[in-house]
């Protein structure tokens, strides 16, 4: 019969379509790739595609106390790299929901990036948790029905408790 209680991993609820940046695009460039995706912040990936960190919409609005910035110089004010947050707390593809919220409930982040083999595959962001326990919940309100015929007949025998 189908386990009503199972618990969904990383890999079940991340974005694998991501945006990604190179840590030496333009920080203007950059962001107007997170507008343009509408997107509140991407992964910074070297060429082999391992996370050096992730760029946020509160790193971007960093630019507006850089010098450069207030001397007018928009087009020297700096990569990617100058401003984005260096890699911190990754999580692996089995990772269960309750550890991510965990993690989202401590910790002041928005995003994990999922890592296998030290590659960078998934995203996790805040709303991927609750579209995940939105969906734990309708699958535990409707279980599917037994894939076994005599699971089947099991459940449904008066005689099953007895």
């Amino acid at each position: 019969m189908s386990d009503v209680h199972r618990i969904l991993t990383a890999r079940e609820i991340m974005a694998t379509d991501l945006v990604t940046l190179d840590p030496e695009m333009s920080i203007f460039k950059a962001i107007r790739t997170l507008v343009g995706h509408e997107i509140s912040g991407a992964p910074v990936v070297d060429r082999e595609g391992a996370i050096l960190g992730v760029l946020s919409e509160l790193d971007c609005l960093r630019i507006l106390s850089s010098d450069e910035f207030y001397a007018g110089q928009q087009q020297e004010a700096g990569t990617v790299k100058h401003f984005m947050t260096r890699a911190g707390r990754t999580i692996p593809p089995e990772i269960g929901i309750y550890a991510i919220a965990h993690y989202f409930l401590t910790l002041p982040i928005r995003r994990l990036p999922v890592l296998e083999d030290g590659v960078l595959i998934g995203l996790v962001s805040r709303r991927d948790v609750l579209i995940g326990i939105e969906s734990m919940v309708r699958e535990r309100a409707n279980p599917p029905p037994p894939a076994d015929l005599i699971e089947l007949a099991r459940s449904w025998s008066a005689l099953k408790d007895r």
